[in-house]
């Protein structure tokens, strides 16, 4: 009797626990081939977009998108309601402090380079060359021009 009564409760355990397996959420894998481009909009036109995962306009959500940006693109003086992180996939991503865009002052951070950057920083991005970079944080994502 013992026995039967822990063989039903396993198979009871087994069919509610299933379909909290199912719904495991599944590994996603992007390269800059296979993603999904977009044409970017906004502070971001000219660039190409792909989202690899989640909503960057939702509060409290992980997200983290591709942008491709083509040689001298330039995203003037802005900051960002959440911190902001940057990871440099290809080219070379010219970046620079401040309420005005200085080139003789940005760093450059080549591929391979992360960068992570404070809420209500004052910032300003130039691509050398063809550059790839990968954005991520929890949302939202906001950008506000320093200068409208």
């Amino acid at each position: 009797m013992l026995l039967r009564r822990v063989i039903l409760t396993g198979v009871a355990v087994a069919m509610v626990a299933a379909p909290v397996a199912a719904a495991a959420p599944s590994p996603v894998i992007v390269t800059v081939t296979t993603a999904k481009w977009q044409p970017g909009t906004g502070a971001f036109k000219g660039t190409q977009i792909a989202t690899i995962i989640g909503d960057p306009s939702k509060s409290g959500a992980y997200y983290s998108y591709l942008i491709k940006m083509p040689d001298g693109l330039r995203v003037p003086p802005h900051f960002h309601g959440m911190r902001e992180n940057v990871n440099v996939i290809s080219g070379t991503l010219m970046v620079g402090l401040g309420d005005t865009m200085d080139v003789t002052k940005m760093m450059a951070l080549p591929a391979g380079a992360v960068a992570s950057m404070p809420a209500g920083v004052h910032h300003y991005a130039m691509a050398k060359g063809v550059t790839v970079i990968e954005i991520s944080g929890i949302g939202p994502d906001t950008l506000t021009p320093v200068h409208k």
